[in-house]
């Protein structure tokens, strides 16, 4: 079986290749096409397969990882969306819950109504209402009524609609027809419904998701529909598929109905790479440390299992989104996060990114700010000529040039000023780790830090000892981790029911009734592409809360027929979880049953485990000897440092930093006091005696 996964990163697109019979894997890196990505994929696939004689039309499977709808709603720039909403709630997407994002601040900018998905003048009422507890019709749907709004929006040149009725996911029958009689007056539009993206209470958030989904749809359904005429063009027939939020993949079709789903589909192929790569060493204990040229992101494994981000914790760009969604935090933080003083006299690092193109000034394509890449430069960490192995040579003049202005407005020297921009950049990116552990109740030090992207291994060391984590994992290829973790996951898809229910008066039956149609709607999905009922396996989950309180825990329910007892050892997992989290419980107090969970898996095929070589030795891996430069304790040193190839490196044999590691799409950084050893296994280990 012949594989590919692509990542699209904001500098790189990356690319791995694995045969599943003959037992071997390539990699390749090509600059991101800002303009259009699909250009970089196809490029990237091509380069790929002229350089390891792979004939395209024998590639069975793609696996892709996507930024389009993230760069939509980060950069605003969607379609001109339209909402149809019921009577007198016109206004839900801008009042919000009246919270500010910023308690104190009179000066804040309320993402929701700066920058409204749907404006003012493209959000209309019909009369419609339904009610709770299910759901029932207590005013009709004026069907004319919509019918009439279609029309105007049509004329408008409104390209997307979102419909969005009070408690629709009680009972989507008002949107589902709704959305039927848009398209009949306007079937060029793109039409969502809250209720088939997020059928879930709070109208807010239910309505900001759709809305969300509707104003990025055009341009992800465009860029799938492109991407997929360049694969047919470039002679490929593989199945292509993509990655979604949750660290499943869906085909093009389902992402096409929901765009909104793959909202974090890059971060989260990071993340079940980083977990693949720790299991191959047996580390089950992870904080993934996904850095590239613009972003940082964290993700936590804890025993192997990935955490989802609560309905509390999905923020994007600041807009509440409720859909299945890996936890990940994302930060402006990368080899290209340019370092500046801000107006009020503060030496800053990021979030603006030189990006891929002119990007860092040591790339020699006309940047001209000072970027982490410059300051790595200047402290010979990074050799000029063996950056990405070799296939691209670094301008080290230019960082030289660009770190020297910015040391001279800040009144420094050169080498002072470069460090100080990867203290600070690695101080910030130890703060988000804390966010995400420490501030959470889970240690960092009882985990292994995962560093990979282009620059996670270079920082990797120095934002672990920041947080006194002992060891750090740089897996086999840590510049395409993300595309790797395309080829480690499975077909993939969730469904969601609101349904209160009271620990003290439950009705199990219609609880079972509703997760067995959860199960068929999710088969159905299964069956479209053409995966038999036998091989998808279910697990579930409750989201619980006590009653009066806001926000709900996931706990995992058996599948199958849920009795008393069953719905009994759920609850207990409750009590025990909230103490976790929350260092108290309150077992007397009755419970709510506010979601139902459904997730359906399939296996695809995937990734083996790296074959390693035999190994080399430390003289037939050795580059040279130079001088780099590292914070000790009385200020900066200039060490002698040795410069090795990772191919070459032996098997099991520790050696003491400071070294710098080469390979094809990354470079390794391991300080004076740690030590690194190349397991058999493929990963790098690097650890510390520092506690």
């Amino acid at each position: 079986m012949k594989l590919i996964g692509v990542d699209v990163g904001g500098t790189f697109t990356d690319l791995v290749f694995t045969d599943t019979d003959e037992h071997r894997t390539q990699i390749h890196k090509v600059a991101t096409t800002p303009e259009d990505p699909s250009i970089g994929v196809i490029t990237g696939i091509e380069e790929l397969c002229s350089a390891h004689a792979i004939a395209p039309g024998e590639i069975d499977h793609v696996y892709h990882s996507t930024t389009i709808a993230t760069n939509a709603v980060l950069e605003y720039r969607g379609a001109r969306t339209g909402v149809i909403t019921s009577q007198g709630y016109r206004d839900i997407l801008h009042i919000g819950r009246h919270q500010r994002p910023q308690h104190y601040s009179i000066m804040q900018e309320i993402p929701w109504q700066d920058r409204p998905l749907a404006r003012r003048r493209f959000r209309r009422t019909v009369p419609e209402r339904l009610i709770p507890p299910r759901g029932e019709v207590l005013v009709p749907l004026d069907e004319d009524a919509v019918r009439a709004v279609a029309r105007q929006f049509r004329d408008e040149g409104v390209e997307s609609i979102a419909i969005c009725f009070l408690f629709s996911y009680l009972n989507p029958a008002h949107e589902n027809r709704a959305r039927d009689i848009v398209l009949e007056e306007y079937p060029e539009a793109f039409v969502t419904t809250s209720a088939s993206v997020s059928p879930q209470f709070r109208e807010f958030e239910r309505f900001t998701t759709a809305a969300m989904n509707a104003f990025i749809g055009p341009k992800v359904r465009y860029y799938v529909d492109q991407l997929d005429h360049r694969l047919r063009e470039g002679g490929l027939k593989a199945d292509l598929h993509i990655m979604r939020s949750n660290g499943g993949i869906a085909t093009p079709e389902q992402v096409v109905d929901t765009p909104v789903l793959t909202l974090l589909s890059g971060p989260a192929a990071g993340v079940l790479g980083g977990a693949w790569a720790g299991a191959l060493s047996d580390r089950h204990r992870l904080i993934t440390f996904d850095v590239g040229g613009t972003s940082a992101d964290i993700g936590v494994v804890d025993d192997g299992r990935l955490g989802e981000a609560s309905a509390r914790d999905t923020w994007i760009a600041g807009y509440p989104v409720m859909v299945p969604m890996i936890d990940i935090h994302t930060i402006g933080a990368g080899g290209g996060s340019i370092a500046h003083i801000d107006p009020g006299g503060a030496f800053r690092v990021g979030p603006q990114s030189a990006g891929s193109r002119p990007g860092p000034a040591a790339y020699g394509r006309g940047g001209t700010e000072p970027t982490v890449t410059d300051a790595n430069v200047v402290l010979g960490r990074l050799d000029a000529g063996n950056f990405l192995g070799g296939a691209m040579s670094l301008d080290a003049d230019a960082s030289h040039t660009v770190i020297g202005d910015l040391a001279g407005r800040l009144g420094l020297g050169k080498l002072e000023a470069a460090e100080g921009v990867i203290t600070i950049l690695n101080a910030n990116m130890a703060n988000a780790i804390r966010s995400r552990t420490v501030q959470k109740g889970i240690d960092p030090r009882e985990f292994a830090l995962v560093a990979f992207g282009g620059a996670g291994p270079l920082h990797g060391a120095e934002v672990a000892a920041m947080l006194a984590i002992p060891e750090v994992i740089v897996p086999p290829h840590p510049g395409i981790t993300s595309a790797v973790g395309m080829l480690t996951t499975e077909l993939k898809y969730d469904t969601i029911k609101t349904a209160f229910q009271i620990s003290s008066d439950l009705d199990l039956e219609r609880m079972n009734g509703d997760f067995a149609g959860m199960e068929a709607e999710i088969l159905g999905q299964f069956e479209t592409d053409g995966v038999a009922a036998d091989d998808v396996a279910f697990t579930r989950f409750l989201d619980l809360r006590y009653v009066g309180q806001g926000y709900e825990l996931r706990i995992p329910v058996t599948v199958g027929t849920i009795a008393q007892a069953t719905i009994e050892e759920t609850f207990a997992a409750f009590h025990r979880q909230h103490e976790a989290e929350y260092g108290h419980a309150f077992p007397e107090t009755p419970i709510e049953i506010v979601n139902l969970r459904t997730i359906g898996t399939s296996p695809t095929p995937q990734i083996e485990k790296p074959v390693v070589n035999q190994g080399g030795s430390l003289e037939a891996a050795l580059v040279k000897v130079d001088r780099t430069v590292f914070r000790g304790d009385d200020g900066l040193v200039d060490h002698e440092t040795r410069f090795y190839r990772r191919d070459r490196l032996p098997l099991d044999q520790p050696v003491a930093g400071p070294a710098i590691i080469l390979q094809t799409d990354s470079t390794t950084v391991v300080p004076p006091g740690w030590t690194f050893v190349a397991d058999r296994h493929g990963n790098l280990i690097l650890t510390t005696g520092r506690r």
